[in-house]
């Protein structure tokens, strides 16, 4: 079953977070907690969403997506996060059917299209992104500014 995370689901969202994180070879990278997690799914101003993939009771698989916007389109953007799904369950379509529901939400909320990265190396995923019709946008890199240089930034000297 593919549902909305509900708060309950935040231990389990967490963990396969940090499941997600050995898998990507950064097993000491997940800073978030809980209280982030409901915070920022659940809170008065939520900026993330997490759809999970339940089997028997159990939350086996995640998708956490926001939105974001295209001022080439004028219309909204789902960006996917972090999909996963536990390895035991992997090749069962729950992958697809999280992907699925996040299609039709996107169609739902007017959104132009659907984004997300894969690292480099992840060729199960990419493959299986291709199989499912997604392209990459080789033409894009991605950047990112944290730590001192985006306090720096942002005129607030590093601490």
């Amino acid at each position: 079953m593919i549902r909305a995370a509900e708060p309950s689901d935040v231990p389990d969202l967490l963990r396969l977070i940090r499941a997600l994180a050995d898998y990507e070879r950064e097993p000491d990278a997940v800073e978030a907690t809980e209280n982030d997690l409901i915070r920022s799914l659940f809170g008065p101003t939520p900026v993330a969403r997490a759809d999970v993939a339940v089997i028997d009771g159990r939350v086996v698989g995640m998708a956490v997506w926001f939105l974001s916007f295209s001022t080439w389109t004028g219309r909204p953007s789902l960006y996917l996060e972090d999909l996963f799904v536990e390895p035991v369950h992997r090749a069962s379509g729950l992958g697809r059917q999280l992907l699925s529901r996040l299609a039709s939400t996107a169609l739902e909320l007017g959104c132009a299209r659907m984004d997300w990265s894969v690292l480099d190396w992840n060729e199960p995923a990419m493959g299986f992104y291709r199989a499912i019709g997604a392209q990459p946008m080789t033409e894009w890199t991605t950047w990112r500014l944290t730590g001192d240089a985006l306090q720096t930034l942002a005129g607030h000297p590093p601490a």
